[in-house]
């Protein structure tokens, strides 16, 4: 069956209390929507203080996606690791866990925002330290046994209903997160399509002499969009991508590499990347991508506009994908 993904952050520049309200109800009426109709994987994230209202709680939509469906999986991608308390993430992962059955999948990263770190009084410069701490923490507890942490014993319950363990993968863009994944074995997801930081994890895997795998973006992971006329879509709605597209720009620099990387200034330069792509159900299929992203409230998208974009997905590609609609 193929991998399907639609993808919520939930930014709403300039939103009221109600109006972001109104498009929380929204995101987990699509999560349903979409779980009915096969497709397989919601996606979130994380961020914080972000003026647009970028959604800094992933674990609290996952709970209520897992809620309002019964089937469809759900990845944090990525939770910003030493921005948690390693024990207060593992019970709350288990507690997903165990709710679901099985179906969330978290990547943890160590972030790019300083900013982020400054609001939670956490040390930027101690990122790498913290972030192998609280991972070999989190497997260490949902073992279920006591354990040593930081000067005392400790023992976190309930154990979560995955052996043996929730599924839980490393990201980043360096070659430390690929070493970090390597040496406590756990597979690595980069974040972008870094087939060199691939082969680099692979031989960390033989000298630690542990096992993993890669879930890498592919060489082109568009935002996708669905339209009956993508002109008009394009010249109605193309202020919300290039909004967060522009975000994006913002927060990189230097050696930071995300799959969502623009440098577009105007919706026609945006429209002309192909970060972002507003296609007919027709020209989606065309495009042969192996994990379709649909990501219909980017940027603060309109609701209605919204729906049209997953419905179109649902009912005019998924069938051609092989989807299996209430499976």
């Amino acid at each position: 069956m193929p991998v399907s993904v639609v993808r919520f952050n939930l930014v709403e520049p300039g939103a009221t209390p109600a109006s972001l309200a109104a498009r929380y109800r929204a995101a987990l009426e699509m999560a349903a929507y979409a779980d009915e109709h096969g497709i397989t994987t919601v996606q979130t994230e994380e961020h914080h203080g972000a003026d647009n209202n970028w959604l800094p709680s992933p674990f609290a939509f996952a709970g209520a996606v897992f809620g309002a469906t019964r089937r469809i999986a759900v990845t944090v991608s990525a939770v910003i690791g030493p921005l948690h308390d390693p024990l207060r993430l593992a019970e709350d992962i288990a507690v997903l866990d165990l709710l679901s059955g099985g179906r969330l999948v978290t990547v943890a990263g160590i972030g790019y925002r300083p900013e982020e770190y400054a609001q939670f009084d956490v040390d930027w410069k101690r990122r790498g330290r913290l972030q192998d701490e609280l991972l070999e923490t989190v497997l260490k507890a949902w073992t279920g046994e006591e354990f040593e942490y930081r000067g005392r014993t400790v023992r976190v319950t309930p154990r979560p209903f995955t052996e043996p363990h929730p599924l839980l993968l490393v990201g980043g863009s360096s070659k430390a997160a690929a070493r970090r994944a390597a040496r406590l074995g756990l597979p690595f997801f980069p974040s972008a399509h870094l087939p060199e930081l691939e082969a680099y994890y692979k031989e960390r895997l033989v000298e630690y002499g542990t096992e993993g795998w890669t879930m890498m973006p592919a060489a082109e992971t568009p935002l996708l969009h669905l339209a009956e006329d993508p002109d008009r879509a394009w010249a109605e709605y193309g202020e919300h991508f290039l909004h967060e597209a522009r975000t994006y720009a913002s927060w990189q620099s230097g050696d930071i590499r995300s799959a969502v990387k623009s440098a577009a200034t105007s919706v026609d330069e945006l429209r002309a990347e192909g970060v972002y792509r507003i296609l007919t159900p027709d020209e989606c299929v065309a495009q042969g991508l192996d994990s379709p992203v649909l990501h219909p409230l980017a940027g603060g998208m309109p609701v209605e506009e919204g729906w049209r974009s997953l419905r179109l997905f649902a009912e005019g590609v998924l069938p051609a994908l092989g989807a299996e609609p209430g499976r």
